[in-house]
């Protein structure tokens, strides 16, 4: 049970200390480091940015491929050169996957595995830095906890993460997530709107479903992603949801005729291929064909010819000759999404594929890779075009740069207004204009009429309806 704290809520510290962060990965992550950090604030902690001196640096890692390990070692590295006298603690994937690997580099502290990391009270109360490192990490297959489910956004007050799914029974033959998260299991349906409600109580206008197969939720309570959909879109105060990604397998007629239906569900697909081919496909061990894929996309298209659809893509798979590159480039070229996110393939331990016949040459990844990022540039330029002179509503998020505040569409385009401070945090319509280095620049038409704006907005803001 973690520690109890004094009744009065003061901290059991006998002064203030300072905890720094560093997230690698994906949006669980980030969700599960902002709970973190919640829990060190309620114990006292000063939180303060990674590269500032602390006395205690978490580092949440990732392990997708080798490159994301390299990264981790050298943030441990970075931390401890900023702050040689820190308590280092070090969670995540990779941490779940090579413990005794992260507990020789000199100068961590803690190495916390997928049961362990939120409970990082229970191994030490005074945060001093141990005589040498200390690894508690449970086997995967005892993993069945979910932890703490939602948390502030990486956006000031504007987008928060609610955690609604973990871990994968999917196996695919590339991938270290079930090794590293366990099999799937979801949160209830009725803790996740009373944490919706809650985000909604702190002044986030956006939640961003997340997990590891979120499209995989309830299913061992014969629930789906769809029931939990309906009940958020009941929610009052939510303005928008959106879901982080789902499996192309998982998105039947029905879910997407209600996501695209909804007014607070974001018109906004991320939904993985791996792989335009069906050979490939197959010995990825995935659950659907080409044709199922180009079918889904298709079919979302033409419901919604500006949804945002955007894409995984790996490249350098084993067995992937020239021909079924070039086939997998083609198919990806064809199909009308928004934009890609490209993966160079990396070989991890203990999975299937790092025993397939096959292996593809490092340069002719790296090759492969920057052809494909090119199209997914060219992707996503073509579908910011298309959008240009539409009006779509545009959540501003409260960064600074060139005096412009800067926010996403509900379809998932980048863009930017002129600055003005009673703007932030709001939602308001805008007119995309011109493409400014992956940015769009934008005029306000319309300001929804439950924001509160006040006057000196109207000589920025000549068109907007207050």
């Amino acid at each position: 049970m973690p520690l109890a704290l004094p009744a009065s809520g003061i901290s059991i510290f006998k002064k203030l200390m300072k905890a720094s962060f560093h997230t690698l990965g994906c949006k669980l992550n980030y969700a599960e480091t902002a709970a973190l950090e919640r829990q060190f604030k309620e114990r006292g902690f000063d939180i303060v940015p990674f590269t500032e001196h602390s006395d205690v640096c978490v580092i949440n890692t990732c392990s997708v491929t080798e490159r994301a390990d390299r990264e981790a070692r050298q943030i441990v590295r970075r931390a401890l050169r900023t702050s040689p006298n820190a308590f280092v603690a070090v969670i995540g994937c990779y941490a779940q996957l090579d413990p005794e690997v992260i507990a020789s580099i000199d100068g961590v502290d803690i190495v916390l595995g997928a049961s362990e990391k939120f409970q990082m009270f229970n191994f030490t109360e005074s945060f001093q830095k141990f005589p040498a490192p200390k690894i508690f990490v449970s086997p995967i297959e005892t993993v069945n906890d979910f932890g703490p489910a939602f948390s502030g956004g990486v956006d000031d007050r504007t987008r928060a993460f609610l955690k609604v799914q973990d871990g994968c029974d999917f196996n695919c033959s590339f991938c270290t997530i079930p090794l590293a998260r366990g099999g799937s299991r979801s949160q209830t349906i009725e803790a996740c709107i009373s944490q919706a409600r809650q985000l909604v109580s702190m002044g986030y206008k956006e939640i961003i479903l997340t997990g590891v197969n979120v499209g995989d939720f309830g299913k061992n309570e014969n629930l789906s992603l769809l029931n939990l959909l309906r009940e958020l879109d009941n929610v009052d105060g939510i303005e928008r949801i959106r879901v982080s990604s789902i499996e192309p397998n998982l998105l039947n007629d029905e879910l997407v005729d209600f996501w695209l239906g909804s007014e607070k569900i974001c018109n906004h697909f991320h939904i993985p291929l791996q792989h335009g081919t069906d050979e490939i496909l197959r010995t990825m061990r995935r659950r659907y064909t080409s044709e199922d894929y180009h079918s889904l996309i298709h079919s979302i298209r033409e419901k919604s010819p500006n949804a945002g659809i955007g894409v995984d893509v790996i490249v350098g798979f084993p067995g992937e000759t020239e021909e079924l590159f070039r086939n997998n480039f083609d198919f990806v070229h064809e199909l009308p999404i928004s934009y890609l996110h490209v993966f160079t393939y990396s070989e991890r331990p203990n999975t299937p594929s790092i025993n397939f016949d096959g292996r593809i040459e490092p340069r002719v990844r790296y090759s492969h890779s920057d052809q494909m990022r090119i199209l997914g540039q060219m992707k996503r330029t073509a579908f910011y075009r298309s959008q240009k002179d539409l009006v779509r509503p545009m959540l501003i998020e409260s960064s600074i740069e060139d005096n412009m505040l800067s926010g996403y569409t509900d379809n998932y385009v980048r863009v930017r207004v002129p600055y003005h401070p009673a703007l932030e945090n709001s939602i308001v319509m805008v007119r995309i204009k011109e493409i400014q280095n992956e940015v769009c620049d934008c005029e306000i038409v319309s300001i929804q009429s439950n924001q509160t704006i006040i006057n000196p907005l109207l000589p920025i803001v000549n068109s907007a309806t207050l």
